[in-house]
């Protein structure tokens, strides 16, 4: 593990933020202290206090900032969209790019939410359901069978089961340092399968018969 500073491009608040999730990521949120953190940047433990109040807070800023990032990033790709399949194709591209680019945050995202304090759980919790309701809202336009009333739940099931599915790439995206006997397939072909099977699911859904 290198103990340099991160990405010399950032601002230390960032180098912050990246080393707190790749350690989280990598040894869990209990398993890391402040002055592992800080050791990873190139600064003091207690000069980390600068920037956060604590590992807590560190934690929150990283799960709160990407339920952010994703909702309004969502918000903006539906927008700018033409017809509801270009939308959905600009969620379903968004998702991706973030679950390949960001894998610690989906690690953080699905095994350290407990540890947020209450309020900022309720928050995420918040926002993670806006980024469903989008979604939902965005398929059920792009596929007039599932815009039916009675179709709705089955709508709501089919975008959960594709975050399952973009949202297991950590496990499955190819070589990570832990695992270097993994080969995977490259960024972009594993973009493209991705892709290809989230609007595979959509299409499934949509079918009359539910097969």
């Amino acid at each position: 593990m290198s103990n340099a500073p991160a990405a010399p491009g950032l601002t230390r608040r960032d180098q912050i933020r990246k080393e707190a999730a790749r350690l989280f990521a990598a040894r869990g949120f209990l398993g890391v202290g402040v002055d592992e953190i800080g050791k990873a940047v190139g600064i003091s433990g207690p000069g980390l206090y600068r920037h956060f109040a604590g590992k807590d807070a560190m934690l929150a800023d990283l799960l709160v900032g990407i339920s952010e990032r994703l909702l309004e990033e969502g918000r903006r790709r539906a927008g700018d969209a033409g017809r509801p399949a270009e939308a959905l194709d600009a969620l379903i591209r968004g998702h991706v790019d973030f679950a390949l680019d960001d894998p610690d945050l989906i690690t953080l995202h699905d095994r350290e939410l407990l540890h947020l304090k209450e309020d900022d759980r309720r928050r995420v919790r918040r926002l993670q359901r806006k980024y469903v309701e989008l979604w939902v809202e965005v398929v059920r336009e792009a596929y007039p069978p599932l815009a039916a009333p009675e179709a709705e739940p089955r709508a709501r099931a089919a975008v959960h089961a594709v975050f399952g599915l973009l949202n297991s790439t950590p496990h499955s995206a190819g070589a990570s340092q832990a695992q270097p006997e993994r080969s995977g397939l490259p960024r972009d072909g594993m973009a493209a399968l991705l892709r290809s099977l989230a609007r595979g699911a959509f299409s499934s859904a949509a079918e009359p018969s539910g097969a």
